[in-house]
């Protein structure tokens, strides 16, 4: 498994991530079904599957002229557990911009 910043490094690029939630809702797919996810040249896109697979994100599985890509749930596990072990944290943060935002909605 990757260390984490690499996985969040990869993640915080809009296409990269968008990759990502391309295959976790539609399951592994080829390169070239990849293509539309960005206004963005074949080799550009290219580069972004290198640097998901290299983060530990993707997995990538040769069939014939094909390279079939796929999420690693093992990476996927590690930023799920990493986001659960911060749970507190993200509650009472979210508890804060309720709160903040109760504010400005009564001053309003």
């Amino acid at each position: 498994m990757k260390p984490l910043p690499d996985t969040f490094a990869a993640l915080g690029d809009p296409t990269r991530l968008a990759i990502v939630d391309r295959l976790l809702d539609e399951g592994p797919l080829s390169a070239g079904a990849l293509q539309d996810v960005a206004a963005i040249s074949a080799p550009a896109i290219s580069r972004h599957l290198k640097v998901l697979r290299e983060a530990g994100i993707l997995r990538r599985e040769i069939d014939g002229q094909r390279r079939i890509y796929s999420v690693n749930p093992a990476q996927v596990r590690a930023i799920y557990d990493w986001t659960q072990s911060h749970e507190a944290f993200w509650r009472g943060a979210v508890d804060r911009l309720a709160a903040a935002l109760g504010e400005e909605t009564n001053d309003g």
